[in-house]
């Protein structure tokens, strides 16, 4: 099995990737364990000190003024964790307690969290492990990081709570801790603390999002082209001199799969009009233009990513100088604002989509296909409601993007006076992201089908390629109507695993 290697510089997306999906193990490098031990060494010299430290010998938030004795700051440790693992709702996905464990443990081992080596090491064993703590929908602000979501993965670490079991139980976490010889830390001066303030989990899922909308924007790249060839549109709008004069590095990349898709089609230019079309629609024109630039949207997103990955997000921090200092480094606008981006451009890419699905549809666009692509019209009703589960997917995703991070609410006395939702952000990509996926796959199927009664006229060896892979994955061809869910299933099934891009990519070579 893959082992990813904690140091103190960060980890990599790839990384996150390895250990929240693939199950990846994870070590300590020698230098974070010899970090961890140092940045260790100033918080007990600093909590052997009459002076108040904040995190390490005061209370939290609104009650930071309180000095702790070193009798209670053992309970105080315990008790901050308690207290904050006040999440409710449904649980959040196995991959995203994963991530958000990770990336605690990034940070932790970055030498400036003062945490000791073996709770990093128990971080890491409980990963390995393969428990996951139960992590509720609710409870970020997405300030004074992830709390409550991080609260309830060090609960965990204390062998309290709940937690699923590398079988999928869910079981109390001291008998899954006992179970794989994994002994309850038990926390002193500030490792409470450290163990809750960070952006992990709002990082995480934009590390993943990030994945999986790269695999869609290659394939709604795909779908445009299919799209055009049943609609017997132009490719001349793809042309890169085209693109070059408006230098925008996404929409170049956007057509220039589009070409590649649609090199050596028959389909492309014919007109059944009387009047032959000057230029096609613009969800069929435009469609560079608006993959583009929510491509170029999630460059910025990645270098966000990157930054973020490479940073140790702590309250307060651990200095090389030995100074122990309070910071706002903890507050997740950075990382919510991208999330929030990344939402409004997928809603448009859904949108854009939806309107071209549409058009397939409608025998007056369509240029010569059969209403909603029926065997016959009238007796049959084809994809119409196909195209309606469509329209409701993008209307959910319009929703959707509307900010997060706008909505910003007071809490902690005051004290915490400006919060970034950058948990909330997050959790709302995330279903952005699975309905862009059907929204993709309806235009699939609508496309597919177009293509193929296009008779007399052959498509591009990759559309031709797609389409027979997609039959061989179980979506049908043209005929009379039949139970049409189960076969919008399968072609979700086949856009959510890459083997739409896979179809493609073995005749045009990787698309960009």
């Amino acid at each position: 099995m893959h082992t990813v290697v904690v140091g103190t510089s960060g980890v990599t997306a790839s990384d996150v990737l390895a250990v929240a999906r693939a199950g990846a193990r994870v070590e300590l490098s020698g230098e974070a364990v010899a970090a961890l031990a140092a940045a260790r060494a100033i918080v007990d010299q600093l909590a052997a000190k009459p002076d108040p430290v904040y995190g390490v010998s005061t209370g939290f938030g609104a009650l930071a003024t309180r000095h702790i004795s070193p009798e209670l700051r053992a309970q105080l440790q315990r008790n901050i964790v308690r207290s904050h693992a006040a999440g409710m709702g449904p649980r959040v996905e196995r991959e995203v307690v994963r991530a958000l464990m990770f990336l605690r443990l990034k940070t932790v081992c970055s030498g400036h969290t003062g945490v000791r080596p073996e709770v990093a090491q128990t971080m890491a064993d409980v990963l390995n492990a393969g428990i996951t703590p139960v992590v509720h929908e609710y409870g970020s602000l997405g300030c004074s990081g992830d709390l409550a979501p991080l609260s309830h993965c060090a609960l965990t670490l204390m062998g309290e709570g709940d937690a699923e079991g590398p079988d999928g139980v869910v079981r109390p976490a001291g008998e899954l801790l006992a179970e794989h010889g994994i002994a309850p830390v038990e926390l002193r001066e500030k490792e409470g603390l450290a163990l809750l303030n960070g952006t992990d989990g709002m990082l995480g899922m934009l590390v993943m999002a990030l994945a999986d909308l790269d695999t869609l924007y290659k394939s709604a790249d795909i779908t445009a082209a299919l799209s055009l060839e049943g609609l017997l549109g132009t490719d001349q709008v793809l042309a890169p001199e085209l693109h070059a004069i408006r230098p925008h590095p996404g929409q170049g990349a956007s057509a220039a799969n589009m070409l590649a898709v649609l090199k050596g089609s028959e389909l492309t230019g014919h007109h059944q009009d009387d009047a032959p079309r000057v230029q096609d629609a613009y969800s069929v024109r435009c469609a560079p233009q608006v993959a583009g630039a929510g491509r170029d949207t999630m460059a910025h997103a990645r270098l966000v990513a990157e930054r973020e990955l490479a940073s140790a997000v702590d309250n307060p921090v651990v200095l090389p100088d030995g100074r122990v200092e309070s910071n706002g480094n903890f507050h997740g606008a950075p990382v919510a604002y991208v999330l929030d981006f990344l939402a409004i451009a997928a809603a448009d890419l859904a949108s854009i989509a939806e309107r071209r699905t549409d058009r397939l549809l409608d025998k007056n666009r369509s240029h010569g296909l059969p209403p909603f692509l029926a065997d016959d019209a009238g007796v049959d009703s084809g994809l119409m409601i196909a195209q309606y589960t469509q329209a409701a997917l993008v209307s959910e995703m319009k929703r959707l993007a509307v900010p997060a991070s706008a909505d910003s609410i007071p809490s902690s006395a005051m004290q915490e006076d400006h919060v970034s939702m950058g948990w909330s952000a997050a959790r709302k990509l995330r279903t952005a992201v699975d309905n862009l996926t059907r929204v993709v796959a309806v235009e699939l199927y609508a496309a597919t089908r177009a293509v193929e009664l296009r008779e007399g006229l052959t498509p591009a060896p990759a559309s031709r390629a797609v389409i027979d892979a997609v039959r061989k994955a179980g979506v049908q061809g043209p005929g009379p109507d039949r139970f049409l869910a189960p076969d919008l299933a399968a072609a979700d099934t086949f856009v959510r695993t890459g083997q739409l891009v896979a179809a493609a990519e073995a005749v045009t070579g990787p698309l960009r």
